[in-house]
């Protein structure tokens, strides 16, 4: 019990948060309480151990479960600029360009920066519409058709999935 206090004390006087020890079959985990947490925390090899003189061992609480979006796109605005979905889009008539990678997606080169492409601009094949970030890498996407920009599907800053449509463009519209 001694020895117990002791690492206890040891654990507050260098601000340590948590503390494992292990000897033969022996493993004692301390962790310090947060402020709903009732007490360390103890783990022998096989069970659970209790000692009197010390707060209640906080169990450990499973993860919540996380049941998976129904789309890709769930949560999240599906065409901030016209409220049309990707499948409407593509039903007039209208090409998509899509993302190739998984990542961020970025309107302009800089956060305060004009966006590449606004609602109503006319696009040129190759011509570049925005950034999808990848670890670290900025990825440009270019139009590969020429035409309107008919609806934008995300707004900068979103997480973009691959194969999910960026933009809709009206091929062949003039300025």
């Amino acid at each position: 019990m001694a020895q117990l206090e002791r690492l206890l004390a040891f654990m507050s006087e260098h601000g340590l948060e948590e503390f494992e020890y292990a000897y033969g079959d022996l493993r004692i985990r301390l962790k310090k309480a947060a402020s709903a947490d009732l007490g360390p925390r103890m783990l022998p090899p096989r069970a659970e151990a209790t000692i009197p003189s010390l707060p209640q061992p906080v169990a450990e609480t499973p993860a919540p479960a996380v049941r998976p979006p129904e789309s890709a796109s769930a949560g999240r605005p599906s065409a901030p600029a016209t409220g049309q979905s990707a499948a409407d889009a593509e039903g007039d008539g209208l090409q998509l360009i899509k993302s190739p990678i998984v990542g961020t997606f970025y309107s302009a080169s800089s956060p305060g920066a004009e966006p590449f492409v606004k609602l109503g601009d006319h696009v040129e094949p190759g011509q570049i519409v925005c950034i999808v970030e990848a670890m670290k890498l900025m990825n440009e996407i270019e139009a590969d058709v020429g035409g309107e920009v008919a609806q934008i599907f995300l707004e900068s800053g979103q997480p973009v999935e691959y194969g999910e449509p960026l933009f809709a463009i009206r091929p062949g519209a003039k300025k």
